[in-house]
């Protein structure tokens, strides 16, 4: 079949002509994509219950149009990894019902039953096993899918078939780059623009490190990387975890995913400090103490894990060297906390921010919000070979926002 892109009406047409459904079906489709690259179809037969999601690949960025041309392939390069993540990691993946190699399409399992977890973090929702769920699939997918467990011939192939130069580039600029200078795609808060100018952009040690890091992106192809792994990629309640939206995914350094999605909750730590107006003081500790408690637990499950795989069986001589595996555990640690405050400064003022700062409407609270967030990930970025377990890190988070609320009081 050949490549078109499909409205509504076509999506029926669609599902029932590759037997997802049968003609005589009565369907329902809304376009429910709130992305910015792909369209996606939500699919019910009212009477059964019978639900879906498709998910369609354009020739562009959806959000800019056609004058930001994108390569199709990301679609099959999604629907793949969430296979490999399925075998790897189970039940912390959608099921795929189809994938269209040729229309850019694929079919998954709707999961509207759960929440995304970014929207319900905003309510200070918890979830109490996310920390086990999410832990398992990193130390699972990144283990698995590395040289040191894998055969090298094996491996290249895997290197091979998840080659994702549009997305990579993407991420190469908005977390790397675009930030470290005044750059057109940057979506600055006008009230931050004086800091960043002043300060900020004036500090070549910061360009220097993300610099180091991006060519850590560019050229260590370790494991299977989600890509884009944060509370924005994950469906959630108390129960379940699943992970989704992986079409960011390629052959790149471990502690990348493991990083953004620390990142990304340090943000969500931080953030109450410019939302005392909605939440009292104490609800604010007490979700607090919880993040606090969930990424503390998220890292070190993981790592308990992550070895607990090494030891069960390794491919590579290497891994049997005496104190080999401490000092990739070290390293591993440390490039975590780097990328953890590259993703921290790259929500602040890049293209594309978080809700958890965003949804703070005075621009100067918010100001105040984003200059703290930079200062923060400026020492763990600087300083990260001081760090030598999660509980540094999320201590020396506590102790400064804890600091600077005693500094807004006096």
């Amino acid at each position: 079949m050949a490549y078109s892109s499909l409205d509504e009406s076509a999506i029926v047409d669609y599902v029932k002509n590759v037997g997802l459904y049968e003609q005589d079906e009565s369907l329902t489709v809304k376009e429910i994509g709130d992305g910015n690259i792909n369209m996606v179809f939500y699919v019910k037969n009212e009477k059964t219950g019978k639900s879906m999601i498709v998910k369609q690949a354009y020739p562009y960025v959806r959000c800019v149009g056609e004058s930001w041309p994108l390569n199709q392939d990301r679609i099959r390069i999604e629907a793949e990894a969430i296979e490999k993540e399925g075998e790897l990691a189970p039940g912390l993946v959608p099921k795929i019902y189809h994938q269209d190699d040729d229309m850019h399409i694929m079919v998954m399992e709707d999961l509207s039953h759960l929440g995304v977890m970014r929207g319900q973090m905003l309510t200070m929702t918890k979830f109490p096993k996310f920390a086990d769920h999410i832990s398992t699939f990193l130390a699972n997918t990144l283990y698995f899918t590395s040289d040191i467990y894998m055969n090298p011939t094996d491996k290249k192939e895997l290197v091979k078939s998840f080659i994702n130069p549009d997305l990579c580039k993407i991420t190469e600029d908005l977390i790397f780059s675009d930030p470290y200078y005044d750059h057109e795609r940057n979506n600055i808060n006008p009230a931050l623009k004086p800091y960043l100018v002043d300060v900020f952009w004036k500090k070549p040690e910061l360009r220097l490190e993300a610099s180091k890091f991006k060519y850590k992106f560019l050229t260590s192809a370790e494991s299977l990387l989600h890509g884009d792994l944060h509370i924005g990629s994950m469906f959630g309640d108390s129960e379940e975890t699943k992970v989704f939206d992986s079409e960011f995914a390629f052959v790149g350094p471990m502690a990348f995913d493991i990083g953004l999605l620390i990142g990304n909750l340090l943000i969500n730590y931080v953030s109450w400090s410019g939302k005392t107006d909605k939440f009292s003081e104490e609800q604010i500790t007490d979700y607090r103490d919880h993040l606090e408690t969930m990424i503390n637990d998220i890292y070190n499950l993981f790592e308990k894990k992550f070895i607990a795989n090494w030891n069960k069986k390794s491919e590579d001589i290497l891994a049997e060297v005496e104190g080999y595996q401490q000092h990739f555990m070290k390293e591993l640690f440390s490039d975590t906390v780097g990328f953890a405050a590259l993703v921290m400064i790259r929500r602040m003022h890049g293209l594309a921010h978080n809700a958890d700062v965003d949804d703070i409407e005075n621009e100067e609270l918010r100001k105040d919000v984003q200059v703290r967030m930079l200062e923060l990930a400026e020492e763990m970025l600087m300083n990260r070979e001081k760090y030598s377990k999660i509980e540094d890190i999320t201590g020396f988070i506590k102790k400064n926002v804890e600091l600077n609320k005693e500094a807004v009081v006096a």
